[in-house]
């Protein structure tokens, strides 16, 4: 008995499932309980069309999270552009940081109900987002505008002051603070080349 593939999704269904993802964080970073009918329509889909991709709602809170650590993870080795300074695709890379760390923020409620705080997501997301801060502060240890001397968990750590600051309208105003203090830090003794 032979199987067939799997076939690749439509275009459309493809571009559909995006686009519910994109919305779902945004909105979901928002108001943790949004409707799932909100997502819908702010994407410009049937519900219909949100329960064919994501059959409860855990499945899309889910989804909706992993993209946001994907598109992350993936932006450190793109952001070293050659003759940029890995300083500055680091920067760059803890701004990104902050989308994701508000995202995670409004979402946190609904992402620890979808998957449980003992869900082995949050261990791999870890792994995966010091993976991602190893390859900028390698590169940035190779042209000498970061210190040698630090690890990726460390710097994780550091980073993770953004837990701490308070919710309200200055709060992407202070993370930002708090991350440009960490990387003057990783600046500090670096011998530039």
């Amino acid at each position: 008995m032979s199987t067939a593939p799997a076939r690749a999704p439509r275009a459309d269904a493809q571009r559909n499932r995006e686009k519910l993802l994109a919305v779902a964080a945004a909105a979901l970073a928002e108001d943790g309980d949004v409707p799932l009918e909100t997502i819908a329509a702010r994407a410009g889909v049937g519900i219909g069309t949100l329960y064919r991709h994501f059959p409860q709602r855990n499945a899309l809170v889910e989804a909706a999270y992993r993209q946001e650590v994907q598109q992350l993870c993936d932006a450190a080795p793109e952001l070293l552009a050659p003759g940029r300074p890995a300083v500055e695709s680091l920067r760059e890379w803890m701004g990104r940081f902050v989308r994701y760390a508000a995202t995670k923020r409004g979402m946190g409620a609904a992402l620890r109900a979808a998957v449980g705080t003992d869900s082995p997501l949050f261990g791999e997301t870890r792994e995966r987002i010091v993976g991602a801060l190893a390859v900028l502060l390698q590169a940035g240890a190779v042209d000498g505008t970061i210190r040698q001397d630090v690890g990726a968990e460390d710097v994780l750590r550091a980073m993770g002051a953004v837990w701490s600051v308070g919710s309200g309208p200055e709060w992407d105003e202070q993370v930002r603070r708090l991350l440009d203090l960490v990387v003057d830090g990783l600046r500090f003794g670096a011998s530039a080349r």
